[in-house]
């Protein structure tokens, strides 16, 4: 995975002002180790609550969970939502309309703790977690 820039640049010669020359210049941006994981986290912390956003919604309007993606929703986002439970009343009635706090309040945590784990493994990194190297050439 590499950013890459060009820039091209034509530059006057000074001998002969009707001629030019062009300057290649090609800059390209690898990202570190530390960079690659935290975007990894953030893609696996983007999916998670893209999926908890699906079962907050289901939920609102009331799924049916005999459907079988609503079924498939509620039961692959189960285990996400289930440690926070606890936190208010509880109500496993399915099919019925409802505003699931506990949803929300599991999307605000994981992105919470994606942005914590991302911080964590570029920490000390300058540039941005980016490593550069600059060519140019005269054509």
């Amino acid at each position: 995975m590499v950013d890459r820039i060009e820039h091209i640049e034509e530059v006057e010669t000074p001998t002969n002002m009707a001629s030019t020359s062009a300057v290649h210049e090609v800059t390209t941006a690898t990202p570190t180790l530390s960079t690659l994981v935290a975007r990894v986290i953030w893609y696996v912390a983007g999916v998670l609550v893209a999926l908890l956003i699906v079962r907050f919604m289901l939920a609102l309007l009331g799924a049916n969970p005999g459907n079988g993606f609503a079924n498939f929703i509620y039961s692959v986002s189960h285990p996400f939502v289930a440690p926070f439970f606890g936190l208010f009343s509880y109500d496993q009635r399915l099919g019925v309309g409802r505003f699931e706090i506990y949803t929300l309040i599991a999307m605000v945590v994981y992105a919470l703790v994606a942005w914590a784990l991302a911080r964590l493994v570029t920490i000390g990194q300058s540039d941005r977690g980016t490593h550069y190297t600059h060519h140019a050439t005269r054509a």
